[in-house]
């Protein structure tokens, strides 16, 4: 029933990114009201890897295995060698404020509508598309193979009230770290930097950030009270997201010159081909 559950919100995820895709309309010549730059030949690439990073995450996650009751009396074991910044959330479970948190998760995919009523934004209406979408792949990769790689208990798995299938269930050995905060963080991050890059001087701009430093960190005291993650997981997933959110548009800028992030093909010393990507400063 859990993965069926947790099926059917891989689809509305695939669902959102679909979404975008299809209303991505980059053009080649770059809008001289655009505070931006687009290059296919970089951004193409890494956007492409970062939604195939995404696809490999969940094809990890689905795959994952229930855990057995053996394993969970191991969990209870060590519940009390958990730090001390997270052991206060341990055996918390609320379907309530799990299903509130859902709400501003899948509003975030649609998050970069809000612009659109400034005319600059709209007339680069495709190029922001595409930067959205190149931050929010490259969360959702952080997110799938992390969540699908590392086994950490969430803290409703300690709670001795709730039925053995929950508790078992491989959902609840995905607390590290937080996807709905993550996502969430960087849509609000990436929606105030581009309204500030937009709009440079605005007296709405700390109002935006206010509202972009805010509504993650509700989502994630809301996954907090439903048991899904402990504190340290809403903390990476927030700095996780709103890093990305807030750097995808910040190496895009035009007059950002000396900020480069460029994929590299090159050779080892071993004479081995490897691939990657470069972060580059120049001074």
């Amino acid at each position: 029933m859990l993965k069926h559950t947790f099926v059917k919100k891989t689809m509305k995820y695939i669902f959102c990114i679909v979404f975008s895709l299809l209303s991505l309309q980059v053009v080649s010549a770059q809008n001289p009201t655009s505070p931006y730059e687009w290059k296919w030949s970089q951004d193409g690439i890494w956007t492409g890897a970062a939604l195939a990073g995404s696809g490999l995450g969940f094809y990890f996650i689905l795959n994952k295995d229930d855990i057995t009751e053996h394993d969970l009396q191991r969990v209870m074991n060590v519940k009390n060698d958990i730090n001390f910044l997270d052991k206060w959330v341990v055996g918390k479970s609320s379907e309530k404020a799990s299903k509130i948190s859902d709400i501003p998760f899948y509003l975030s995919f649609a998050a970069p509508l809000a612009l659109f009523f400034e005319d600059d934004v709209n007339d680069n209406g495709g190029q922001v598309f595409g930067l959205f979408l190149e931050s929010m792949a490259s969360t959702g990769a952080l997110y799938t193979i992390t969540a699908g790689l590392v086994n950490k208990s969430r803290p409703y798995v300690y709670n001795e009230g709730l039925g053995l299938n929950r508790r078992l269930s491989a959902n609840g050995q995905r607390s590290f770290f937080s996807g709905h905060t993550a996502v969430t963080a960087n849509a609000t991050f990436f929606v105030a930097k581009v309204y500030q890059d937009f709009n440079p001087g605005s007296p709405g701009i700390p109002y935006v950030w206010a509202g972009a430093i805010t509504l993650p960190a509700i989502v994630g005291a809301l996954r907090i009270e439903a048991g899904q993650h402990f504190l340290t997981d809403v903390l990476v997933g927030y700095a996780i997201g709103a890093g990305i959110g807030y750097l995808v548009p910040e190496l895009h800028k035009k007059e950002n010159k000396s900020l480069s992030l460029l994929p590299v093909n090159s050779v080892d010393f071993r004479g081995d081909n490897y691939q990657g990507i470069s972060l580059r400063y120049k001074f």
